[in-house]
């Protein structure tokens, strides 16, 4: 026996001698480890940290071939990660649309539409999905079809807000063939102003939005591949190394293909837990078992992994508060059968109300086959009641929680009261609660997709137009909402242990701040940037000093 401890202190003591491939010193390194540590520098060999402490502990660590990166004081952080991001959607046409991410007024925006129309090919559509919002505009109003004839007069326009509005200027309008509502998605109509005449703007409900989106030109294979290399990087210029995507709407099986392109290339930049969702309405539980037959839970690498079923799992129980008998047996039978064969299930739901709904079918299976080890969540659910952070504690479910209230607060406040907006969503509880909880942003059709504008809103509870909602009670601190976006959401896609956090031994994963997350004002979190990311330790993104 001493000879064996002796053989493993000489086995570690060789291995902490061998030079580092990177050092990073003179830093603020968060560490995110259960103590909250923070540390000087960092060492990393072979993709992994090697070692973190002082700078002049981690420079013993350089050999004549490391390279020495001085961070000169500025913050490094874990990768971040967003539980519920749709990435692989997003991904798909983000070398195609324009983007109104950010934008803070309509001139901003519009001038986005103009730019795109001078570099795109003639006659090409210029779309913006979704990722807006009214309130974050100066003039607090959504784009006329003149404006947007306007800014691009040779080309068809489409701009979609959330799932409730789109427009579309007269080329993309003839470009579709619509000229009346029966030209239109089922229950579709076509938007008239007080004078009866058609503005350009279509509604209908979220079912009428999807199935119009779904009638754009998509983008080629080649451009779908650009567009994911592209997004993967936009991703990591805000600190993402890691995204759990659950899957969604207007993604079917073959749209995964770019990833996947991607992934055999060796081009990722940004790790991927995918989910496969149900799109054959009615006949979901035969399209499952026919997707997974050689498709087991986890299957992948550390980059591209298989990470269940969501968060679409039947069309009948999609936003339904009132689902029948019938559809919550079919939700069970698929989610039984999931449960068996060891898969992860994300659910969207909307509101704690009609939850239980879900819950019951959850604890029903739950007493056939245990969920605890599964990393079960439910997504959204901001008024979430102690009631149903309790039952999800004790079934081991988790919380995918968004900043959905940045966009939306102000209507949430409207119509449910100012005391249940003081709570939405009351991550403080269920952390007391010890519910397994992931940040994120839910992007890129309803929300901005920069983990910095959902971190600063989960520190001021502040909505797009400025009104403050959200109670101290439920106000994380700031160690605790950076907690939320690295190793909270890492346990979703089982890599609590791998990556999360700054730590010996796990991957490393980290972001160089443009600002000091822990003592920036608060007001100016959501303008941190990435000056340089790190995923396994290759460097995926560098701006500024790093550019080099």
């Amino acid at each position: 026996m001493i000879r064996l401890a002796t053989l493993l202190v000489a086995l570690a003591t060789a291995a902490f001698s061998q030079s580092a491939d990177t050092v990073l010193v003179n830093g603020k390194i968060l560490t995110v480890d259960s103590q909250s540590s923070v540390r000087e520098a960092i060492a990393i060999r072979a993709g992994r940290i090697q070692a973190v402490g002082s700078t002049a502990d981690i420079r013993k660590l350089a050999g004549p071939s490391t390279r020495t990166i001085d961070l000169q004081g500025r913050t490094v952080i874990p990768g971040l990660i967003d539980s519920h991001l749709h990435a692989i959607r997003a991904a798909l046409s983000f070398s195609t649309e324009v983007n109104w991410i950010g934008a803070r007024s309509l001139p901003e925006a519009l001038g986005r539409i103009h730019a795109a129309a001078q570099t795109m090919k003639p006659g090409s559509w210029l779309i913006v999905a979704g990722g807006w919002n009214v309130d974050q505009f100066q003039e607090r109003r959504r784009p006329t079809q003149a404006e947007l004839v306007a800014a691009a007069p040779d080309n068809p326009v489409y701009v979609q807000l959330g799932y409730g509005w789109a427009i579309l200027t007269p080329a993309g309008l003839r470009a579709l063939n619509i000229a009346t509502d029966a030209d239109l998605p089922s229950s579709g109509k076509l938007e008239k102003d007080a004078a009866g005449k058609p503005t350009g703007g279509v509604t209908g409900g979220q079912n009428a939005i999807i199935a119009l989106f779904d009638r754009l030109p998509k983008p080629t294979f080649d451009q779908q591949v650009d567009g994911t290399k592209k997004f993967f990087r936009e991703l990591n210029r805000l600190g993402l190394t890691g995204v759990v995507d659950p899957g969604g709407n207007n993604l079917l099986p073959a749209d995964y293909q770019a990833l996947f392109q991607v992934w055999r290339e060796g081009q990722m930049t940004l790790r991927v837990a995918y989910s496969l969702c149900g799109n054959n309405a009615g006949a979901e539980f035969e399209e499952f078992k026919n997707l997974t037959q050689l498709l087991p839970m986890g299957f992948g690498d550390s980059m591209l992994k298989f990470n269940g079923l969501g968060e679409r799992i039947t069309a009948a129980m999609n936003n339904n508060n009132r689902p029948s008998a019938t559809d919550k047996e079919k939700y069970a039978q698929i989610a039984k059968w999931a449960a068996e064969r060891g898969m992860s299930l994300t659910m969207h739901w909307g509101n704690d109300s009609s939850v239980g709904q879900l819950l019951d079918i959850f604890e029903s299976v739950n007493k056939e086959v245990p969920l605890k080890d599964l990393r079960w969540s439910i997504a959204h659910l901001n008024d979430a009641s102690e009631q149903s952070l309790r039952r999800m504690k004790a079934l081991g479910v988790g919380w995918t929680v968004q900043d959905a209230m940045y966009f939306g607060g102000d209507q949430f406040r409207q119509t449910s009261g100012v005391e249940a907006a003081r709570r939405a969503p009351p991550v403080v509880t269920g952390a007391k609660l010890g519910v397994a909880i992931g940040a994120g942003t839910d992007a890129h059709r309803v929300a901005s997709y920069n983990p910095f504008t959902a971190l600063q809103w989960f520190l001021d509870g502040k909505t797009v137009s400025g009104v403050a909602i959200r109670g101290p009670e439920e106000t994380p601190s700031r160690a605790e909402a950076l907690r939320l976006y690295t190793l909270g959401s890492a346990w979703f896609s089982f890599d609590e242990t791998q990556r999360g956090s700054l730590e010996i031994g796990k991957l490393a994963d980290l972001a160089v701040l443009s600002r000091d997350y822990m003592t920036v004002p608060v007001d100016q979190v959501g303008g941190i940037e990435s000056l340089l990311t790190m995923v396994g330790g290759k460097i995926v993104y560098a701006a500024g000093p790093y550019r080099q």
